[in-house]
């Protein structure tokens, strides 16, 4: 029956959804770790500002190329195929777009490479001293490298899950975080921040190592064709252009965003990266892990034309992201500054800690939207619309561009700096590395504002497209979710006064560790009784899942 049908596809996508949580968030345990020995040897510093900003444009050419924009126009394609039980059809697909979009991302890193230094000096980074841009330039043709590998791996996260093989891809990210740490644990000693450039050319080849198994076992086959005249490559290629520009305004705005920082003295930089990658850690657990197994059965009921079971399917996935990512940005905000000391071990002086948690805080405001947003955007994909959400994107980047400028305070900043003379002499408009000056945190919420337009925008859209999104029970579990979150909040803050009363802060790395330890555990507790005081079925429908799914296994 279509009842059994959907508790068969509900169950599937909560197994699917828990087997990529734990993957991801091994992978950011492993992040952590990395990100812990970092921060004690760069802390908030030009070196680490030049690694953050290295990584600008190999991210760009990959998010351009061969990132997200690619799987969602390759997956309904290469599971047609499959479908249709066309597998050497599929294969011989999947193998033109491998060797089309590696031979297109080569040439884009071989004039990267070459033109280095002036994207550096001009676009990304100006506000950079001489020294700081050369370093950066050094760092940035390493990582151009984990580019090149990073075409091809991310074709191959597309192909295993649309058979349907989600663990593999999910632990490939972790992969490269181990990459990484191998880089931090064993090259850093020896090559300083190059090695971390290195250890990330390493995970990137550990990243598309782990998913060969999956690709022997599904029985690949590659051929050495460019299939330029094969009317299937040119069909992906235009399904993914109106996403590759939405991921392109992202990654430009970040872009932006780091030209800001850079003109706001040494350190911005990195106090940016360090509050964007904190607020990552839920976002990916939550947002990112719910998308990625949503998306291929969206995609299949979008086929089928089965509205109800998309809006059903839709919903109980945001129903989900809204009680994780709701207390989690609450979390973040309150238990941010014993975490962040945690995290950077005494090597932040207070203006840095500072700084760190003016960009933690607004953008652990943006997480739920940017949650949202990895659901929302994946729908109109499933329905073979790309250019909503670009217009979305489109709109999001323009409030994102123009509150950056104006909540960051950088051109005060520039107008006092050339007031005091202290223009850098290298070239006319680049600022010295020291103006204390600006407002970093003001980017962040900046970019939190910017995706919270696109959501509104496409749950507009979506609603009328839809004909609804069962708004009345997403509402009713939002607001019960807030409530219970808000609750969990007083709980933490009475922890930490509690801490504060005994006269424990301050007193050792142990006793920090055991009062992050306690808040946490003590809002989890609150979190669920407020849970169970409401009615909230969604907690209990999902304990009743888990449940029977051990009871099935133990039989």
């Amino acid at each position: 029956s279509s009842s059994d049908a959907q508790t068969s596809r509900t169950r599937h996508l909560a197994r699917s959804t828990v087997i990529v949580m734990v993957a991801f968030g091994l992978a950011k345990v492993i992040s952590l770790a990395q990100t812990f020995i970092i921060a004690r040897v760069f802390g908030v510093g030009a070196e680490w500002d030049a690694f953050v900003t290295a990584n600008r444009i190999p991210e760009l050419i990959f998010t351009l190329i061969a990132g997200g924009a690619l799987a969602h126009a390759f997956i309904p394609i290469f599971s047609g195929y499959l479908a249709r039980e066309d597998h050497a059809g599929g294969w011989r697909v999947a193998s033109q777009v491998i060797n089309f979009i590696f031979g297109v991302t080569f040439i884009a890193s071989v004039i990267a490479y070459f033109a280095a230094p002036w994207l550096i000096a001009n676009f990304v980074a100006p506000g950079f001293t001489a020294e700081a841009q050369a370093t950066t330039v050094g760092l940035m043709r390493v990582l151009l490298i984990s580019t090149l590998i990073f075409s091809v791996s991310g074709i191959v996260m597309g192909i295993l899950q649309s058979f349907n093989h989600f663990l593999l891809p999910a632990v490939a990210p972790m992969m490269f975080d181990v990459g990484i740490l191998i880089g931090v644990l064993f090259f850093l000693p020896a090559f300083g921040v190059y090695g971390i450039a290195y250890g990330a050319v390493l995970g990137a080849a550990l990243h598309l190592g782990v998913q060969i198994p999956g690709l022997i076992r599904f029985r690949a086959r590659w051929t050495p064709s460019l299939g330029l005249r094969n009317p299937v490559l040119w069909r992906v290629i235009r399904l993914m252009l109106p996403r590759v520009a939405g991921l392109g305004v992202f990654s430009v705005n970040f872009i932006v965003m780091n030209n800001i920082a850079s003109r706001l003295g040494t350190g911005s930089v990195s106090a940016l990266d360090w509050g964007w990658r904190l607020m990552q850690i839920p976002q990916t657990l939550i947002g990112t892990a719910m998308g990625t197994v949503i998306f291929p059965t969206l995609a299949q009921l979008s086929a089928l034309g089965d509205e109800n079971g998309k809006r059903a399917n839709m919903t109980g996935a945001l129903k989900f992201i809204m009680i994780g990512s709701i207390p989690s940005s609450l979390g973040l905000i309150f238990v941010g500054r014993p975490l962040i000391s945690l995290l950077e071990g005494g090597q932040f002086d207070a203006s840095a800690s500072d700084l760190v948690y003016s960009t933690l805080q607004f953008f652990a405001l943006g997480l739920i939207v940017h949650s949202v947003l990895e659901v929302i955007a994946r729908s109109f994909y499933a329905d073979g619309d790309t250019l909503t959400p670009l217009w979305a994107a489109l709109g999001g980047a323009a409030i994102n561009l123009v509150l950056s400028f104006t909540l960051s305070g950088v051109t005060q900043a520039e107008s006092a700096l050339s007031a005091y003379g202290v223009i850098a002499a290298t070239a006319p408009g680049f600022l010295a590395p020291r103006p204390d000056f600006g407002f970093v945190g003001g980017l962040a919420l900046a970019n939190s504002l910017g995706v919270m337009f696109e959501v509104v925008f496409l749950m507009f859209i979506l609603r009328k497209r839809w004909h609804g999104i069962n708004e009345n029970a997403l509402a009713t579990t939002t607001l019960k979710t807030l409530a219970a979150s808000l609750v969990m909040t007083v709980a933490i803050v009475a922890v930490d006064l509690l801490w504060v009363a005994l006269d424990l802060e301050a007193r050792g790395r142990m006793l920090l560790i055991v009062e992050i330890a306690v808040q946490v555990v003590v809002g989890i507790l609150v979190f669920v009784g407020m849970a169970a005081l409401l009615r909230m079925e969604e907690l209990r429908a999902l304990l009743n899942l888990v449940l029977r799914r051990r009871s099935e296994a133990a039989a």
